[in-house]
């Protein structure tokens, strides 16, 4: 695996976007101070997961963004990218080729991009720090850092020979364990003071709610009786039911009958009223042309009273002359024509009236003077006979009328009768269903009552059923002894002993209940806890085992190397790492008076192995030719030196697939910068280097020489010149 190319845009003095290519063996960095080269190792710095922005030579994240010039708008944001050949599959992912990306505004956002996926910062750097890459080991080197294993602690030089090889992972693991643990820990603690501080409150919950538990304890001997009692009401029930249901289906059927026997009468009385419905109307007819008649009858009355009158009055005069026998004309044959319009009327009155006018007409006719023309005389004998012949007709009309009329009026009657019976007939069968009908309902409303009640039975023995097992024995001895007396005095005493117990507090039986439920929830959450914690802890011992075990082996292999590459840059002198155990307090009197060794005076191969994985690493040395006491009295050069054969050691121990250095070589005069260029040349071939420089002898060995420089603008810029052998 080796590092492909580095992208930047917006990143602190690149403006534009800048891509780098970066080959296997040795890529120089070069410029003017000031152009922007270290930049370039703070961008790798930045996408290998660094959090602090003074680490990247900056106070807040704003300064990661190009700011600007009198010339160039500052940027919004800054991204970088930083691509991976894997084809080696250094990375456990299945991709030939591996990019991480990282982006920050002037908003303070961030984003994280691990082949094109958005990811957690978190992500990124557990994805390195598995693969022994990071920001706090040797891996990069920034400006000013060259002596930086010189400078460190003996804490952080352990935590950089540890990602260098590669037990930083573990490291991690351990962190994350020891903070769920502190956090399982803080949770357990919680736990149990809350289990103690209800512990009182729930037994006192307890005392009080005894009476309650009797009170269940009766209940639920009284609710097994009461099961057994009502289970025998229950067959009861059902016998009395089984009696009412046969009843029911006979009324049911009854009914039906009734029902089926009432359609049949009520289509008969349509039929008959519909073919009494012609007959009806020619009756109102006849009764309608009698009333007419009879009132015509009458006015014709009246009009023969006038004739008669008008005749006596001319049989007293005599009249003889002719205007006397025209007047007696007319009025005949006014007469004539009334009785012609009231021959359809009553025929008695119209005969006689006829027969007075005829008589009257024939006297009138005797006392008529002699003088009377003889064709007067005819036309009043033509008009009589007309008139007898209308008569006749008259008679013969008014005796078919009556024939129909007496007929019409006999079937009206027997229709009549025979709708009164069938009237009769269907009112009886209302009334016979209306009793039927009384009596389902009746029956129903029984069949009803008694469902309820064994509803009602049913639903209480299933109540009582939930606490009847206990009881099953001894109603079962009832039930078969029949002694159905006793069930009856035992459920009397133990309902006595409900009441003498009295109501329980509702609130205070669900508040025990709910104390108590809690109260085994938080203890199981503490098993819970405390096996956690014991997991969590043995996990942290079993981490701590293998990092000692390999830190250990390891470090002698390590101090071989330091030995070697020392005496190269020194020609000659001694050097070792050495670990260094962890200040310990004075022991106490207690422990003086025991036999046993004190802790702070032991010797390193005497301290118990969970207590080494503390011990940091410091650095013991002997120049050639020179005599010093501490670190810091070496001069700049000689702590250079120092770290470049402390670097060199590690790397020949467990090569990184690369390394990122930025002026690391430049307090070495021409001998050893001579000297460091064939380190990292004979290193190069399983060591991938980036390095900032302005060696002449670092320069000659490069693969590819970066040159940046500063434009006009004030951005930086990239030129590049790939060297031949």
């Amino acid at each position: 695996m080796f590092l492909t190319k580095l992208e930047l845009m917006g990143f602190k003095s690149f403006a534009s976007k800048t891509a780098l290519e970066f080959p296997r063996g040795i890529v120089a960095i070069v410029g003017p101070n000031g152009s922007g080269k270290s930049n370039v190792i703070d961008a790798v710095r930045w996408l290998l997961g660094e959090r602090d922005a003074k680490n990247l030579r900056g106070v807040r994240v704003e300064d990661l963004i190009f700011a600007g010039t009198p010339t160039r708008a500052r940027m919004s944001m800054a991204q970088a990218s930083l691509h991976f050949d894997n084809r080696s599959k250094f990375f456990p992912v299945d991709y030939e080729e591996v990019s991480v990306t990282r982006q920050v505004t002037r908003a303070g956002t961030s984003q994280y991009f691990l082949n094109k996926a958005e990811v957690r910062l978190k992500d990124i750097v557990d994805f390195f720090a598995h693969s022994r890459l990071g920001t706090k080991g040797l891996i990069i080197i920034g400006q000013g850092q060259s002596d930086l294993f010189i400078k460190a602690t003996p804490q952080e030089r352990r935590e950089m020979i540890e990602e260098i090889l590669g037990l930083r992972e573990y490291q991690l693991k351990k962190s994350e364990a020891e903070r769920k643990l502190k956090h399982t820990t803080e949770n357990a603690e919680k736990v149990a003071a809350t289990i103690e501080e209800i512990a009182p409150h729930l037994r006192l919950l307890k005392r009080q709610t005894m009476k309650w538990e009797r009170r269940e304890e009766v209940a639920a001997e009284l609710r097994g009786l009461e099961t057994a009692y009502f289970s025998r009401k229950i067959g009861a029930i059902r016998n009395e039911l089984d009696g009412v249901k046969p009843r029911i289906a006979e009324a049911q059927r009854a009914l039906t009958a009734a029902e089926e026997e009432l359609k049949g009468v009520h289509v008969k009385l349509k039929e008959a009223q519909a073919a009494h419905m012609p007959d009806q109307k020619a009756l109102e007819g006849l009764l309608a042309k009698e009333q007419e008649l009879m009132a015509t009858r009458a006015k014709l009355e009246k009009e023969a009273a006038r004739s008669e009158a008008k005749l006596e009055y001319l049989e007293t005069r005599q009249v003889p002359d002719s205007q006397d026998a025209g007047t007696l004309t007319a009025a005949l044959k006014e007469v004539q024509g009334k009785l012609a319009a009231a021959l359809p009327g009553d025929a008695d009155s119209l005969r006689e009236a006829a027969r007075a006018v005829l008589r009257i007409i024939e006297e009138l006719w005797k006392s008529t003077p002699k003088q009377r023309s003889d064709a007067e005389a005819r036309r009043l004998k033509e008009d009589a006979a007309v008139l007898r012949e209308k008569l006749s007709r008259s008679d013969a009309e008014l005796d078919a009328l009556r024939g129909e009329r007496q007929k019409l009026i006999e079937n009206t009657q027997n229709v009549n009768t025979l709708l009164g019976e069938m009237l009769s007939v269907f009112e009886k069968k209302k009334d016979e269903i209306g009793r039927l009908e009384s009596e389902k309902n009746k029956r129903l409303f029984e069949e009803e009552r008694l469902n309820l009640r064994l509803l009602d039975i049913r639903h209480e023995v299933e109540q009582i059923g939930r606490d009847m097992s206990e009881f099953k024995l001894d109603l079962g001895a009832d039930t078969e002894e029949g002694n159905a007396a006793d069930a009856e005095k035992r459920m009397l005493r133990l309902r006595g002993e409900l009441a003498s117990i009295g109501d329980v507090d509702e609130a205070l039986v669900r508040e025990a209940k709910e104390t108590e439920t809690r109260h085994e929830f938080l203890s199981a959450q503490l098993e819970d806890l405390k096996r956690a914690a014991a997991d969590l802890a043995t996990l942290m011992n079993d981490l701590d085992q293998r990092i000692h075990q390999e830190f250990t082996g390891a470090l002698g292999t390590i101090n071989e190397e330091f030995q070697k590459f020392f005496q190269l840059m020194f020609g000659g002198g001694k050097a070792r790492l050495k670990l260094k155990l962890p200040e310990l307090k004075a022991q106490t009197a207690e422990e003086e008076d025991t036999e046993e060794q004190p802790a702070h005076k032991r010797k390193e191969e005497e301290w118990p192995e969970e207590r080494m994985v503390e011990a940091g690493v410091e650095i013991e040395m002997s120049l050639p030719r020179r005599k010093i006491t501490g670190l810091e009295m070496l001069s700049g050069g000689e702590r250079s030196l120092i770290s470049i054969a402390a670097l060199f050691s590690l790397i020949s121990v467990s090569p990184p697939p690369f390394l990122v250095l930025d002026e690391i070589d430049a307090a070495l005069d021409e001998r050893n910068a001579q000297r460091f260029a064939e380190l990292i040349k004979n290193f190069s071939k399983n060591t991938q280097f980036v390095i900032v420089t302005h060696n002449r002898s670092t320069m000659e060995v490069a693969d590819i020489l970066y040159g940046v420089t500063m434009a006009e603008d004030g951005a930086s810029k990239i030129v590049s010149l790939k060297l031949g052998n």
